[in-house]
């Protein structure tokens, strides 16, 4: 399933700042930045389930918000990019 994760995280204190790392590490494990604070997944349901409670657990609810986005399996018709960087094609050839 495509997901788009979104996040604000309260950085005035040194706690903030270490969650920001924090949320911004398991993003980026489970896909690909797209702007600062915002990140597109492809990802396994049964994985999602997991990151999910990892992701919440991070955040201070009272500061902090996580917005998850499920555009399902039709993101390319549910997606338009205008600017600079395009993204990867994550269904595409990798190559290194």
């Amino acid at each position: 399933m495509f997901i788009v994760i979104c996040y604000d995280v309260n950085t005035q204190t040194a706690e903030g700042r270490k969650r920001l790392r924090q949320i911004a590490k398991q993003c980026v494990n489970y896909g690909q930045r797209v702007q600062n604070s915002v990140f597109e997944c492809v990802i396994e349901p049964d994985l999602w389930v997991s990151v999910k409670a990892k992701l919440v657990s991070i955040i201070n609810q009272e500061t902090d918000s996580l917005r998850f986005y499920y555009l399902g399996n039709e993101k390319k018709a549910k997606t338009e990019h205008v600017g600079v960087r395009d993204s990867v094609d994550v269904d595409g050839f990798l190559s290194f």
